[in-house]
């Protein structure tokens, strides 16, 4: 990996590049991946110039070393300004929030949170059930209004009502359909407007509006409770001072995102795939009726929903949420015979890597199977990273996949889905990976 530079690399020129990002960012970057076939390959994107990375080694070699390769640059901003530089950020903030927050995301802690996850799932979906005669329902927000239920019980004590979690949700999910133009075009000045902007900044107010309040008020309780903002509250930082307000802020509203715009997001991706592939849902459907029956999932149940964690996992290999991730070379480095000068911009992308024929086998299609523990094992470790790697890793890997189990099998155990109107399965590219078409679903009653 450090050897001696002894080749040059492709060079993708700005004539050719931005006009396929303009049109398709993510066809863009699908075509300039498949050219490169694994090389690293240089976009050409006016002032900026980052290296595209897509192979399983090299992406290994950026995430196992983290002291190179940070999560810095202009292509980070964007994201910095809903989240900040907590545990969305690097350095000496970003190990105190980690070190705050992985306790309530270990194993552990997620288990003595089932009870009360596998409550608040049903009590979403007895919602659900008493709605769902009224027509087709809108899937991301009836799936968002599940995560909500399960995060204000499980990580904030029910200090947030579930209207003000809509009210915050909608805020964070319109943030980050506005940050697509920056995400895409990041050598662009704040100073020059671009589409989005305004309703960027329209959302961080309404975040900063229910959070700040919901902050102060745990303060003045006296931030007890284990609570993800009591928890927050009273902690202290690398200089042993309590976190002020706006960490506090910070890294409540990234848990939020990891909670919700990305849980969500990830469980509206299962129904629009199980709806084009009625194979998967009869076998799913089996294993659910199985497991659970016509009761709600509990967890005894987990262990036993195997198939169903594969769905989730290969709905997340074919659409990750966080489909690109970028970094900022700290100082040189070679990687592949390729020099890496200090400031380089690197971007993966799983939403490519997972897409790559050389490591799976008809890698555009739907194949649950795919993660078998046996075929697992053969695999490359890291030609599968929808949650990241290395110390960056998402603290709530575990958590979505106790959440997914939850979800898909309780809606499983209720009705026969049912996709309505207009559907596809191409995404969008904004800061998350999003379908193009929103997806209506008609739900059945099973029993």
């Amino acid at each position: 990996m450090r050897a001696a530079p002894v080749r040059k690399v492709a060079k993708i020129p700005l004539y050719r590049t931005l006009p396929r990002l303009a049109r398709d960012p993510l066809k863009g970057f699908e075509q300039i991946g498949r050219e490169s076939g694994g090389a690293l390959a240089r976009m050409h994107l006016g002032l900026t110039r980052p290296y595209l990375v897509t192979h399983p080694d090299h992406v290994q070699h950026i995430l196992r070393n983290p002291e190179i390769y940070r999560r810095e640059g202009m292509m980070w901003e964007p994201i910095k300004r809903l989240e900040g530089d907590g545990i969305a950020g690097e350095g000496p903030l970003w190990q105190t929030s980690r070190r705050i927050l992985q306790p309530l995301f270990t194993a552990k802690n997620i288990t003595s949170l089932l009870k009360p996850m596998s409550a608040a799932v049903t009590e979403a979906l007895d919602d659900l059930a008493a709605r769902s005669g009224n027509g087709p329902i809108d899937v991301a927000a009836e799936m968002t209004r599940i995560m909500h239920r399960v995060l204000i019980r499980v990580f904030f004590g029910n200090r947030i009502s579930l209207e003000d979690a809509d009210r915050l949700c909608g805020a964070i999910s319109s943030a980050f359909v506005s940050l697509g133009s920056r995400m895409l075009l990041p050598f662009v000045s704040e100073s020059i407007p671009l589409p989005g902007d305004r309703a960027f900044k329209r959302a961080v107010e309404t975040v900063d509006q229910l959070m700040y309040p919901l902050i102060r008020e745990c303060r003045a309780a006296g931030s007890d409770g284990d609570d993800l903002v009591a928890v927050l509250a009273r902690a202290v930082d690398e200089n042993g001072d309590r976190l002020d307000d706006k960490r506090v802020r910070d890294d409540v509203v990234a848990m939020f995102v990891a909670g919700t715009e990305t849980t969500a997001l990830a469980l509206t991706w299962v129904w629009l795939l199980l709806d084009a592939h009625p194979e998967v849902t009869k076998r799913l459907g089996e294993e659910v009726w199985e497991v659970v029956g016509d009761g709600a999932p509990q967890e005894e149940h987990l262990s036993k929903l195997v198939y169903t964690r594969m769905v989730l996992q290969e709905t997340l290999r074919l659409y990750p949420v966080g489909w690109v991730l970028p970094r900022t070379a700290a100082k040189r480095d070679v990687i592949d015979g390729v020099e890496l000068k200090r400031g380089t911009t690197v971007v993966l992308s799983p939403y490519l890597t997972h897409r790559m024929d050389a490591f799976w086998d008809d890698p555009y299609a739907f194949i649950p199977e795919r993660f078998t523990p046996d075929r697992e094992q053969r695999r490359h470790r890291f030609a599968y990273f929808p949650f990241g790697a290395g110390v960056h890793q998402c603290l709530g890997s575990h958590f979505f996949t106790v959440e997914g189990q939850l979800v898909v099998a309780g809606m499983l155990s209720r009705f026969r889905p049912e996709v309505a109107g207009p559907r596809s399965l191409q995404p969008r590219a904004t800061a998350s990976l999003r379908p193009r078409v929103l997806p209506q679903m008609l739900l059945h009653p099973r029993r």
